[in-house]
């Protein structure tokens, strides 16, 4: 079957909101496959423990090369407890070097409660400028309703959480059922 003809996965929003000493990951449930919804409450935020230290991780994406990454970060993780930038960096430069990482079509957003950063195939860490990142197909949504309430009295997980509706509402690759981790600052 050619490339083409594939309708392909599509879909997923993920955001992450950093206020009031709170960050928030939050992800909806939907996996889509062209216009099919195969599945309505995927799980695509994880909280990681690596030798006892919490860092929550969204992705978007394939759902295998996203566990594939999740299984390096954790392992990036042990081999430098406690440095999410360090972990983070070296994770991005092996997906970008690494022949077998390079094929891998996914991204994450990830944090330990103090850091935020979206970690990306093209070999980028970064850190989300307003404290709210977001991916995935309905990300550009999710952020700027976050970015508008982010001025507000809302705690981050409020503002997470109504983001994540209104892109809801928009993208038709994105639903309501949510998952939400929260780690304090």
């Amino acid at each position: 079957m050619a490339q083409d003809a594939f309708p392909g996965w599509h879909g997923t929003t993920i955001i992450g909101v950093k206020k009031g000493g709170q960050v928030v990951i939050a992800g909806d449930g939907q996996v889509s496959l062209g216009q099919t919804v195969i599945k309505g409450t995927a799980r695509k935020v994880r909280k990681l423990s690596p030798g006892g230290y919490d860092v929550i991780a969204g992705f978007a994406g394939s759902t295998a090369d996203a566990f594939t990454l999740l299984e390096r970060l954790e392992a990036k993780l042990e081999a430098t407890p406690g440095q999410l930038a360090r972990a983070s960096v070296d994770l991005a430069k092996d997906w970008r070097t690494d022949k077998y990482l390079q094929k891998l079509e996914a991204m994450l957003i990830v944090t330990d409660g103090s850091q935020l950063f979206v970690i990306t195939g093209a070999g980028d860490v970064l850190e989300p400028e307003h404290n709210v990142a977001a991916i995935g197909s309905g990300g550009n949504f999710a952020l700027a309703a976050a970015r508008a309430m982010m001025d507000s009295d809302k705690d981050a997980e409020t503002v997470a959480r109504e983001a994540m509706a209104i892109a809801a509402d928009i993208c038709v690759y994105t639903n309501g059922k949510l998952t939400v981790e929260t780690l304090a600052q």
